[in-house]
């Protein structure tokens, strides 16, 4: 007897309705979803019900138009330093990560949003600016941070023009 099929027609998830099942895939039941911007897609129902999946992709293009810090699939110095510092202080997967997160350092809650980030720390003044936590073993955080480059020797950072 086959499995039955949990009925998730007309139920939201994000920015998806979902319209009808659509078939299987690896024995996953797949659904035909409408988008808010009207565009059609399918996804099966585990990524629906878990929230891994909220849009037709709308929705991360979306997030990476903020404030036009990307350009035709490229982002700006400054939101990839935001999305860096993130990722090794919240992604045990990062590279990074055990000198981050991995001993205690975090991210503020405020920070979470590109838009606060941009507000507190302004642009990133050029290539050769990084962010520099002021206290090593401090968080990212308003108050801890600056933009800096390093001079050749390696030493001290220099504070970016104000």
């Amino acid at each position: 007897m086959p499995n039955k099929i949990r009925d998730l027609t007309g139920q939201t998830f994000g920015r998806l309705v979902a319209i009808g099942p659509n078939g299987r895939l690896n024995g996953k039941v797949l659904w035909l979803c409408v988008c808010e911007c009207w565009n059609f897609t399918i996804v099966s129902s585990d990524k629906l019900s878990s929230g891994h999946t909220k849009s037709c992709g709308c929705l991360r293009q979306q997030a990476w138009t903020t404030h036009s810090h990307t350009s035709e699939g490229t982002r700006s110095l400054t939101y990839k330093s935001w999305r860096s510092l993130k990722n090794r202080c919240k992604n045990p997967r990062a590279t990074d990560w055990l000198r981050y997160g991995g001993r205690g350092i975090k991210v503020c809650d405020r920070w979470l949003d590109f838009t606060n980030f941009l507000e507190d720390m302004k642009e990133r003044p050029s290539v050769k600016h990084s962010i520099n936590r002021i206290n090593n073993d401090g968080n990212y955080e308003p108050g801890n941070c600056e933009w800096t480059t390093f001079n050749p020797s390696g030493q001290k950072p220099l504070k970016a023009a104000a």
